[in-house]
């Protein structure tokens, strides 16, 4: 079984949060709609959901290659940005967490 991951936990785990999360974190990277199926939601629903990113302006269109369209989170739009800055914090946040519970002492037994 997968884990959840922080941003999703916090957000919930749809599909559209899903497409987000993937584009967030590869933010300056563009994909075709293929490589957007590694976010975990079907081809279906993929095909439902970018358009509606697309005429939001959260997703641009950035070239063709080939046959192939690639997107990219589009990083001046408002909710992206705040999206962004909703996940790095989150991110820092569990990172914070790890530090602390590795700063804590290990029960060890002497060994004499």
């Amino acid at each position: 079984m997968e884990e959840t991951s922080v941003f999703l936990a916090y957000l919930g785990d749809s599909p559209r949060m899903r497409i987000m999360q993937h584009l967030i974190e590869g933010r300056r990277f563009d994909y075709t709609l293929t490589d957007m199926l590694d976010a975990g939601v079907s081809w279906g629903t993929l095909n439902k959901i970018m358009p509606k990113l697309l005429e939001a302006g959260i997703i641009v269109k950035t070239r063709k290659i080939g046959r192939a369209t690639l997107y990219k989170l589009n990083q001046t739009h408002p909710a992206s940005k705040h999206l962004i800055a909703l996940y790095d914090w989150l991110i820092m946040q569990q990172l914070d967490r790890v530090r602390k519970n590795f700063k804590k002492p290990l029960k060890t037994k002497a060994i004499l």
